[in-house]
């Protein structure tokens, strides 16, 4: 086993290669040497059955894989109960998407908690999440696994520690690691490979090795601000100087014999950072 490496969604470089129809992804992830993708719903999920069948026929062909980011505007710490439980909806939806293309995982944002404590939004999301898995399994989708995912900004619920108790509410979830935003979160705080290991720790003795050693992950350099956290992605080639680095967080992956699924969220070159990503990780 070993980590996996694709991109959110198509980079710039899909168009201006050519390409016009999510279903070419594969040949355009091909020429990069890529074999994974993150099917984006971030705006609501779009997809027909018959659509998301076809991307999930031309990936199983090519022999690759697929995972999909769910809506931005899921709340799972909604303070307002109609809104909230719509979110239990949006996952069912994306879900339904996830399973007509073939893709195992969705990423789920964890919510806010900019008007109630942490305490009160983590007691919520847990809510939520607990309802999602009980509508998923209603609807034979079980099989389906949620992916809640860290946030960026302070406000936000969605520190790794916060991720890790969503994550105890079901057997089946798996954290999604975003170490661009753990690291905008605390305004710069990963610095080297023994705050990585850390990290890594915490989630093995949170979820225990089995899920913590086939973890999601999204990664890319984001701009953020004091105290706000995250601003924007940016790219690995024009940072402005904000990290956090890749390196190492991929030699300590490499040294535990883990792999995760990493997603890279570059500003455009998510795909060609993806594969900066996989060939300094084979390199090792």
């Amino acid at each position: 086993m070993s980590a996996t490496f694709g991109p959110a969604g198509s980079g710039d470089s899909f168009k201006t290669m050519g390409y016009k129809r999510s279903v070419q992804s594969p040949e355009y992830l091909e020429k990069f040497g890529l074999t994974h993708m993150e099917y984006q719903c971030g705006q609501g999920v779009r997809i027909s059955q018959k659509a998301a069948e076809e991307i999930g026929t031309a990936f199983k062909n090519a022999g690759m894989t697929l995972s999909l980011h769910a809506p931005y505007f899921i709340s799972l710490s909604g303070t307002d109960e109609e809104k909230r439980l719509n979110s239990v909806s949006y996952i069912l939806e994306s879900a339904k998407a996830a399973k007509a293309m073939g893709a195992q995982r969705i990423v789920i944002h964890s919510g806010s908690c900019a008007k109630i404590s942490r305490e009160e939004a983590l007691a919520l999301a847990k809510d939520t999440m607990k309802r999602a898995k009980k509508a998923l399994d209603e609807a034979g989708l079980s099989d389906i696994i949620c992916c809640p995912e860290t946030m960026g900004k302070v406000n936000q619920l969605g520190t790794l520690e916060e991720v890790i108790e969503i994550c105890k509410v079901d057997d089946s979830f798996l954290p999604t690691v975003d170490f661009g935003h753990l690291n905008a979160r605390t305004f710069g705080g990963i610095k080297g490979k023994e705050d990585y290991a850390k990290m890594l720790d915490l989630m093995e003795n949170g979820v225990g090795l089995d899920r913590a050693k086939i973890f999601h992950s999204h990664f890319s350099k984001i701009e953020f601000t004091v105290p706000g956290g995250e601003k924007r992605h940016v790219t690995f080639e024009n940072n402005n100087g904000f990290g956090p680095d890749y390196e190492p967080l991929l030699e300590e992956i490499y040294r535990r014999g883990w792999s995760p699924t990493i997603i890279c969220e570059s500003s455009g070159t998510q795909t060609e950072d993806a594969a900066e990503m996989q060939n300094y990780y084979r390199s090792l």
